[in-house]
């Protein structure tokens, strides 16, 4: 027995966990059937942020809830921590603010990221690996 355990984390330190990751999975409605996709973000304000090309799938998911995912899996491998986000995808359009992503969230593909999606965070869910000190172990001798 390990003595190792998930605990849930606030939203504020699930919201700084996934912020601490550069990639994660948007999970979306695609033609009735659930799609995942694999893309890069940053953590502004509390709000999911990812940049997407014209014509990619996700885009089509814009104005319904979406989910996002990150984790943390460790070398050994264990999972350290997981944070699902729950929210409305929604295309930022202020200029200013399209121009800061540009420059923040840097593309994992080579193709023009001609769009900026915005997660507004509805619902936020996240746990860690709480690890018992190695003293509170059973011994085996």
């Amino acid at each position: 027995m390990t003595g190792n355990r998930m605990r849930p984390v606030n939203r504020d330190e699930a919201l700084e966990l996934l912020g601490s990751v550069p990639y994660g999975r948007i999970v979306f409605t695609e033609r009735a059937l659930p799609a995942v996709r694999p893309v890069n973000h940053i953590v502004d304000g509390g709000d999911v942020i990812v940049r997407t090309h014209m014509g990619a799938a996700i885009l089509r998911a814009i104005g319904q809830v979406v989910a996002y995912e990150a984790d943390l899996v460790s070398a050994n491998p264990r999972l350290l921590w997981s944070v699902v986000v729950i929210g409305v995808a929604e295309v930022e359009e202020d200029i200013e603010a399209v121009a800061r992503y540009e420059r923040l969230v840097r593309p994992m593909v080579d193709l023009p990221m001609d769009h900026v999606i915005r997660i507004r965070p509805q619902l936020v869910t996240g746990q860690v690996l709480d690890a018992e000190p190695a003293g509170d172990l059973p011994s085996t001798a």
